[in-house]
């Protein structure tokens, strides 16, 4: 039954984006909040009152060589010290579920990079979102005779907030959200009804937090993204939500949001599901080939359920390759 060959693997990989992270998003966002929550010593050393600017267009020229498939997200930053000094950022994130080979030497090359390309010496910083408690990169070094390198760089592990929920939801600084959304996200990974339930709550803190209603928006979409439902859950989590939302008398998911959750149902249930899950893929693994398309579009019920149960679990584009190949 399987039509994805090797062929088509290597043609998705090539194809897929890797601007669908709704990491990036959420940084540029809420970029100051990041920085204080991720690395306070480095915020401190930012003038907030001066403007901040992302070099999408420097940083494509000095990653327009690297890799692509992989899960991660990189964003290069201009902001001001105190003293009115120019500084770079460069913060990388990385969303694979297990560490990546080779990830300290792209760190330095990337560094280098900017300092070879703008003469620009830009700190690197890193957050890990990995699932691998004993995967902690600081840098990258080498010794030759007469040559020694050695490149450090900070990071932080969100693994590590696992034993912290109480300090999070107890936090005044929203990223404090996102780091629950991923933890959940990982916790609740082949677990549907348990997610549906940690999705739930973690949008009612929102609202009992009493955050303003872009705020809530701009992390429930956040949220939403990494915290994917199966179909019957995901209409039970709208239902349960629009109960609340009524309750607390705060509607502020009820238009776009939520049209967007109709399911294609004018066009027939099957079609609507299909159209959910290439959405739903799409928005974790960016473009998808032709061939996948088809593949999904010629899927019935039943093997639309059993995708939308397994995608929960696929930390990139080649578990969906796998499944499609052995189902």
């Amino acid at each position: 039954m399987a039509t994805t060959t090797k062929t088509t693997k290597k043609t998705t990989k090539k194809k897929r984006a890797d601007n669908d992270s709704p990491w990036k998003e959420i940084l540029e966002i809420y970029f100051p909040q990041a920085m204080q929550f991720f690395f306070p010593e480095v915020a401190c050393l930012i003038d907030w009152s001066r403007k901040y600017e992302f070099l999408d267009k420097e940083f494509r020229q000095i990653s327009r060589k690297a890799k692509q498939g992989k899960r991660y997200a990189d964003k290069l930053v201009k902001v001001w010290g105190h003293k009115g000094e120019e500084l770079w950022l460069l913060i990388h994130i990385e969303i694979q579920a297990q560490p990546e080979k080779g990830f300290e030497k792209r760190m330095f090359v990337y560094n280098f990079r900017i300092f070879d390309r703008f003469d620009k010496p830009a700190i690197s910083l890193a957050i890990l979102c990995d699932s691998s408690p004993n995967w902690r990169p600081k840098g990258f070094n080498f010794t030759s005779p007469g040559t020694k390198l050695d490149f450090q760089f900070d990071s932080v592990k969100l693994l590590d907030y696992q034993n912290h929920i109480a300090q999070l939801e107890a936090s005044d600084n929203v990223f404090a959200h996102v780091v629950m959304a991923h933890l959940k996200m990982q916790q609740t990974q082949g677990k549907p009804k348990q997610r549906k339930e940690s999705k739930f709550a973690l949008i009612r803190q929102l609202y009992e937090k009493g955050l303003e209603e872009q705020d809530i928006r701009n992390l429930y979409r956040f949220i939403d993204w990494v915290m994917i439902l199966p179909e019957r859950l995901e209409n039970k989590f709208w239902e349960e939500l629009k109960q609340f939302e009524e309750e607390q008398s705060m509607p502020y998911l009820t238009t776009g949001e939520r049209i967007g959750y109709k399911r294609g149902r004018v066009e027939g249930r099957v079609e609507g599901e299909q159209g959910l899950i290439l959405r739903q893929l799409s928005r974790r693994f960016g473009e998808l080939s032709s061939q996948v398309r088809a593949r999904v579009e010629s899927m019935n019920s039943t093997q639309l359920e059993v995708l939308a149960e397994a995608l929960l679990d696929f930390t990139n584009i080649d578990d969906l390759n796998n499944w499609l190949q052995e189902h």
